[in-house]
């Protein structure tokens, strides 16, 4: 593997670590105002890559099916819920009412589930820069290496609020900042693993691409709307949340569109 192609799998990891490294610039604790704007923020960016990166790609990638098409994706998709699902019903149920929640053990496994669907997202991410990496190789004169390293760039600033979302929570939430660091960056560190092993076995993973992809945003939908919007939209400054998912959404959606 030549050193630009590695660099060119390493970039988007590496906006997944500069994001989590706004943990350290953080206070100790998040106000609710700071926590309804993080939470509103995440859902809008996690809602926006679900559909840009991962849905729209996944029914592109399965055109040749005709109008059947859709079936990759929509299997994805509720493999994707129906494994959170499952993951909820084993971990104790995580949107408690008020008079039932645990405190900060309650918190921490919310925030551990959002870390999953993350990291289940960064898989796919990760596997289509890899995609495109195997493609160039393989002599496709459609992909340069130009326009892998505008996808690799794309994603890479497409993770930096990825990285903040997961690392600040949790070190809101008892962590050290330098542990809550590097859960952010262990998120990440599966993208560059994804595209590796992508291009070592692309002729086995390329065809199920559509699916994988779509499992990521099944599961990025279900902590959404099961644990997010619920809380961003709750008690005070609940305006603010809404505001603030409408700057994700519009932010991830430019940047998909624009860079992707």
């Amino acid at each position: 593997m030549s050193t630009n192609i590695l660099i060119g799998i390493m970039i988007p990891f590496a906006g997944t670590a500069l994001g989590a490294a706004c943990v350290f610039f953080m206070k100790k604790e998040l106000g609710i105002r700071l926590q309804r704007i993080l939470t509103g923020f995440a859902s809008g960016v996690m809602v926006a890559a679900s559909i840009w990166s991962l849905i729209v790609p996944a029914l592109e990638q399965a055109e040749p099916m005709g109008k059947l098409s859709f079936l990759p994706a929509a299997i994805g998709f509720w493999l994707g819920i129906l494994f959170l699902l499952f993951l909820d019903s084993v971990i104790p149920h995580l949107h408690m009412n008020a008079e039932k929640a645990e405190g900060p053990r309650a918190k921490l496994k919310k925030t551990t589930m959002m870390v999953l669907a993350v990291t289940l997202h960064n898989i796919p991410e990760g596997m289509a820069v890899g995609v495109v990496y195997a493609g160039f190789l393989a002599g496709n004169t459609i992909i340069t290496a130009g326009g892998a390293l505008a996808l690799a760039l794309g994603i890479a600033i497409q993770n930096f609020p990825e990285g903040a979302i997961i690392s600040m929570p949790l070190c809101a939430e008892g962590k050290s900042k330098g542990k809550a660091f590097l859960d952010g960056v262990l998120s990440g560190a599966v993208e560059p693993i994804g595209a590796a092993l992508t291009i070592l076995a692309a002729g086995l993973i390329i065809p199920a691409m559509p699916y994988l992809l779509s499992f990521a945003a099944g599961a990025m939908m279900y902590v959404v709307v099961e644990e997010l919007i619920p809380e961003m939209s709750s008690g005070e400054h609940s305006n603010i949340g809404v505001v603030m998912f409408a700057v994700g959404f519009t932010l991830m959606m430019a940047l998909d569109v624009a860079l992707g």
